[in-house]
């Protein structure tokens, strides 16, 4: 059982998508999948983790989110039609998105790290169904669901040692492709927490770790 990890660039778009799903399926063995959150499209544009960051920022200040939600819920429309997949995956996102903006802003580290999540957690529901819309078996796995533990050092969070068991029988009585968002976990009181810079890499090495623990 192989784990991929693919970064910004490779779900920046639906062509760049489209691609994870044939590199996948070119190896049955390729079965755990990691994905960020889609980066820039050109040079000139914006990481979405960047437009969640400035999203955060104005919540936190108590201004007005509509414009920049739009514009991080259109980046993954165009994806959803460009890949010609429901339009229920869309309107999940802008529900997500606004749980996640409606959550307690009361310590400014946790609200963050909870939106900063967001793009990679949504991320991977939409590869997840980008798989399935090729006649494949696929699964989004929440982190939490899959025993993620994390501390509660937002921003700069540590795994948990118990999390390798969590995730190895997590991942063994998954089904077919098991798409895994990366750069987050969860506090054991059941709040988001990210890891430091390139988390989604952290992420990847974990799961595989996980993986060979369990052979």
């Amino acid at each position: 059982m192989k784990v991929c990890k693919f970064g910004g660039t490779s779900v920046a778009n639906a062509e760049q998508v489209a691609k994870i799903v044939d590199i996948v399926l070119a190896d049955p063995s390729r079965r755990i999948v990691v994905v960020s959150a889609p980066g820039k499209r050109t040079k000139s544009d914006a990481k979405v983790t960047d437009l969640l960051i400035a999203c955060a920022e104005l919540a936190l200040a108590d201004k007005d989110c509509e414009s920049a939600l739009a514009a991080i819920v259109e980046r993954y429309a165009e994806m959803q039609r460009d890949l010609g997949l429901p339009v229920g995956i869309t309107a999940e996102i802008e529900k997500d998105l606004r749980f996640r903006l409606a959550g307690d802003k009361s310590h400014r580290g946790s609200f963050t790290d909870s939106m900063k999540a967001a793009g990679e957690d949504n991320s991977a529901k939409l590869v997840a169904q980008a798989f399935v819309a090729r006649g494949q078996r696929a699964v989004y796995l929440n982190p939490r669901d899959a025993g993620m533990f994390l501390t509660d050092d937002f921003g700069n969070a540590q795994l948990l040692d118990e999390s390798y068991h969590n995730l190895a029988e997590a991942l063994r009585k998954s089904d077919g492709i098991v798409v895994f968002p990366g750069f987050f976990g969860f506090t054991k009181d059941g709040r988001v927490a990210t890891f430091p810079r390139g988390g989604s890499d952290i992420t990847g090495a974990i799961l595989a770790a996980a993986v060979k623990a369990s052979v």
